[in-house]
Order: structure tokens, then sequence, then C-alpha cells
């Protein structure tokens, strides 16, 4: 299966002129929260590991992000 098919979320450099990124819902384009903390002001290799998680758990959980 094509990895893409399934990534629920991914990263985009934050536009304020700063190197931080913002790990996003790919189907709400709104920055993810992970137990009620917003995924942002983030390194990139940090963002990239964590659109990695997230995909994987949401692959895992069959499709839910809970």
């Amino acid at each position: 299966m094509n990895e893409k098919l399934v990534s629920r979320f991914n990263a985009r450099k934050n536009e304020d002129g700063t190197d931080y990124w913002t790990v996003y819902d790919v189907s709400t384009g709104l920055p993810a929260v992970v137990n009620g903390t917003t995924l942002d002001a983030l390194g990139m290799e940090e963002a990239d590991d964590l659109v990695d998680l997230l995909n994987a758990q949401y692959t895992r959980h069959g499709g839910t992000t809970h």
C-alpha cells in the first residue's frame, strides 16, 4: 500500500519568518494537538519525527486518531 494514501499528518514551515515548523492534520489543515499541546514551534527534524509517529499511530488504529 502506498504510504501517501494513509498519511493524515504532515509538517510545514511556519510563514512567520522563523525556522520553526508545525505538524498539521491534512484533513482539516489545522495544527495537530496531542494531549492538549499544539505541535508548533518545532525544529524540522522534530516535526518530521512527530509526523512519522502520528501517521504510524493513525494507520495502526485503522484510520482513527483515538
